[in-house]
């Protein structure tokens, strides 16, 4: 027997329907659950917001947010070939949300709805970003289908960093610095699978959903007086609400800090909206390259370390 003799045989199936045999009964809810696989394909980190999301008389099959950079998120779906129809949907539902990431998910792309993504994409600035996923059935032998999402549109980066340099030549050196800083902690982090995302901004944050909507995060930030931190930042659009997980949170203080070292810092925040519970570290992003490289390091391990602890504190009081 050669070594190949025992390897299986992939196969597509073409019709859609045998896993989710209605659109919007079937397919649409399956990706508001599965919303992060196809946020892994965009390389994006995604949290649904709404489903059948309203806009006029018409409505959004998804709308979503993506955590690292706060961005909306539109997502327009179907089970057949592309057709017009849904092109102008996901322009309108685009104005309707003022999106910066737009995605289109099909069976397949016709050639002129492709160009039309890449047309998008060429003639827009770097504030919307437009997606063509289709969406594919695959089975080994009897095995069950699995999906596979397959990104056959999608924003040139080359053309969009050449684009911001001309559009942004006075950006500062000081954001740059934040951007490749933080773009080797995503990158870390992603090949570790902490997160799906892929591309940093050029800010003193960069933050991940810890898992319940946008309401509650994990953060790495450049702070003030020479001091970083790792956070569970608490936002949700109700005060009351972010007041009361932190003192939930509170209760447990001494075992939490018990799981976890470091120089804590409590931050109710009462004259805020927001609350936060962080652990410091001196840094400053003017450092040497030695003393960053020694804070990401200590970012991605607290990163770790706060999924750990906080993670089931939070899926037991998050409702």
């Amino acid at each position: 027997m050669t070594e190949t003799q025992g390897l299986g045989r992939i196969e597509k199936i073409d019709d859609l329907s045998k896993a989710w045999p209605h659109e919007s009964n079937d397919f649409t809810p399956w990706l508001a659950e599965h919303i992060s696989e196809l946020g892994a394909a965009l390389g994006l980190e995604l949290e649904l917001q709404e489903q059948e999301a309203p806009v006029g008389s018409f409505s959004l099959d998804l709308l979503a947010r993506e955590s690292v950079t706060d961005r909306t998120v539109i997502i327009e779906n179907q089970l057949k070939p592309t057709d017009h129809d849904h092109l102008g949907k996901l322009l309108t539902y685009a104005g309707g949300y003022d999106a910066n990431v737009i995605v289109w998910v099909a069976k397949n792309f016709r050639d002129e709805h492709r160009e039309a993504i890449d047309w998008l994409n060429r003639h827009t600035n770097e504030d919307a970003e437009f997606f063509g996923i289709a969406v594919e059935l695959w089975k080994i032998d009897a095995s069950r289908p699995a999906p596979h999402f397959n990104v056959v549109a999608a924003p040139n980066e080359w053309q969009r960093e050449t684009k911001r340099s001309v559009q942004t030549p006075n950006k500062s050196e000081r954001n740059l610095r934040y951007q490749a800083f933080f773009q080797e902690l995503a990158d870390a982090l992603t090949e570790r699978g902490f997160t799906n995302a892929r591309k940093a901004r050029a800010q003193s944050w960069l933050s991940f959903s810890a898992g319940h909507g946008a309401r509650v995060l994990y953060g790495a930030v450049f702070g003030h007086q020479n001091t970083a931190r790792v956070e569970v930042y608490i936002d949700s659009p109700d005060q009351e609400w972010n007041k009361n997980l932190f003192d939930r949170l509170m209760e447990q203080k001494d075992t939490i800090e018990s799981e976890l070292s470091g120089l804590f810092d409590w931050q109710r925040l009462d004259n805020g909206k927001a609350s936060r519970i962080a652990v410091l570290h001196q840094g400053n992003i003017e450092d040497d390259e030695v003393a960053l490289d020694e804070l990401r390091n200590w970012m991605i391990e607290k990163l770790f370390d706060f999924k750990r602890v906080f993670g089931p504190r939070l899926d037991e009081l998050v409702t």
